[in-house]
C-alpha cells in the first residue's frame, strides 16, 4: 500500500511510519518540522521514506506531493496538540488544526484517494466525572482551544464524508505513551525532571485521570482502521488503563528510583478536564484490535528508553524551558 502520512516526523507519526515501513507500505511523509517535530525520530527507516518538508495549511505543496506520490492511502496526524500553549495562543491551532485538516481533505477529494484516517483526540468530548466511558456517539463538547480546533478538524471530515463521499474514517485515541514524546507533555517532563532530580509540579492535586495507552499499540489500531475500517465511521481507541497524573508520577519515581518527595502542586489550569475514558468496543468487534503492550511493561520500557537517551530528552527539554510559553512550569497530561 502507498500510504502518505501527515505529521510523520512527530511523537505518533513517526512510530506509525515505521510501522507501515516494517509492514512493507511505500511511505510519503510531509511534515513542517515545527519545535515538535524531529527527523531524528525516522533515523533507522530514512532511507525507505519519502520526505517532504511542508506545512498541511499550504495547498500548493500538499496538492502537488499527493499528485506526485499517488497515494492509496492518507493518514492525518499533523497537529498541534498542546493544550496549555493553546490556552496561551489558539491561533496556531485553528490554522493547522481546521484549516490544514481542510487542506488535506480537499486535496484528497481532488485525487480521488480511497482511503483517509483522520486522527483526532479524547479530548475532544469533553470531560467526564468518576464513572462512565464515552462512546463513538457520546456529544461531543470540548473544553480547551486545542480540543475545539481538533473538533472542528473531525467535524469537517465529517462533512466531507456526507457532502462528497470522501472516504475518511475518524480515530479519537487516548493518552499515548512511549519513546521519542516531545518533552513538554506529562511523561517525559517527569522523566526529564527525575533524571535531573528537580521539583515535579502538578497541576491542582495531581488527581486528574486519563486513560494510557502505549504508543505502538496506538499505531497498530490506526493501521487496521486504514485497511479495515468503515468509511464515516469513528473509532475510539483505548486500552482501558486509568492512572491519576499523581500515580504516574509516582510509578516514574519508583521506577527511578527517586523519592515521591520530588513531587509538589501548583494552581490548576483554566477549564482542566478531570477525567478522559473511552469505550473502544466498536474498534475490537468490528476490526479485532487488541492492545498487546501492558501498561506496566510499557511504562517499565518507556522510562528505560528515555534514560539511555537523555541527551536527547534533555536537549529538547531545555528548548522547553527557553520558550515564551514556559509549559514545563506544570506538567500536564500527555
Amino acid at each position: 500500500m502507498r500510504v502518505l502520512i501527515t505529521g510523520g516526523a512527530g511523537f505518533i507519526g513517526s512510530e506509525f511510519v515505521r510501522l507501515c515501513v516494517a509492514e512493507g507500505d511505500e511511505v510519503c511523509v510531509l511534515d513542517a518540522l515545527t519545535y515538535a517535530g524531529d527527523r531524528e525520530r525516522l533515523r533507522e527507516v530514512a532511507e525507505a521514506v519519502r520526505f517532504v518538508r511542508t506545512d498541511v495549511t499550504d495547498w500548493d505543496r500538499v496538492n502537488r506531493a499527493i499528485e506526485d506520490f499517488k497515494p492509496d492511502g492518507v493518514v492525518h496526524l499533523a497537529a498541534e496538540s498542546h493544550v496549555d500553549r493553546s490556552i496561551r495562543d489558539s491561533a496556531p491551532f485553528l490554522r493547522t488544526n481546521v484549516e490544514g485538516t481542510r487542506v488535506i481533505l480537499e486535496a484528497s477529494r481532488r485525487h480521488a484517494i480511497d482511503r483517509i484516517v483522520h486522527i483526532s483526540t479524547d479530548e475532544v468530548y469533553g470531560a467526564l466525572g468518576k464513572d462512565g466511558h464515552f462512546a463513538e456517539d457520546s456529544p461531543i463538547r470540548p473544553n480547551s482551544p486545542y480540543a475545539a480546533s481538533k473538533a472542528g478538524g473531525e467535524l469537517l471530515a465529517r462533512a466531507y464524508h456526507h457532502t462528497y463521499g470522501l472516504p475518511v474514517s475518524i480515530v479519537r485515541p487516548c493518552n499515548n505513551f512511549g519513546p521519542w514524546q516531545y518533552p513538554e507533555k506529562l511523561l517525559p517532563v517527569i522523566l526529564a525532571k527525575a533524571l535531573r532530580h528537580e521539583s515535579l509540579p502538578l497541576y491542582g492535586a495531581g488527581s486528574n485521570v486519563r486513560e494510557w495507552l502505549h504508543v505502538s499499540d496506538c499505531c497498530t489500531a490506526i493501521s487496521r482502521v486504514l485497511r479495515e475500517g468503515k468509511p464515516g465511521r469513528v473509532y475510539n481507541v483505548g486500552s482501558g488503563i486509568e492512572r491519576s497524573n499523581i500515580e504516574v508520577a509516582k510509578l516514574v519515581l519508583g521506577l527511578l528510583g527517586e523519592p515521591e518527595g520530588l513531587i509538589s502542586f501548583v494552581d490548576d489550569r483554566p477549564g482542566h478536564d478531570f477525567r478522559y475514558s473511552l469505550d473502544s468496543s466498536r474498534l475490537r468487534s468490528e476490526l479485532g484490535w487488541s492492545p498487546d503492550v501492558s501498561f506496566e511493561r510499557g511504562f517499565e520500557k518507556t522510562v528505560e528508553w528515555y534514560a539511555e537517551n537523555r541527551k536527547w530528552l534533555f536537549s529538547k527539554f531545555a528548548k522547553v524551558l527557553d520558550s515564551p510559553s514556559r509549559s514545563a512550569d506544570a506538567l500536564v497530561e500527555g
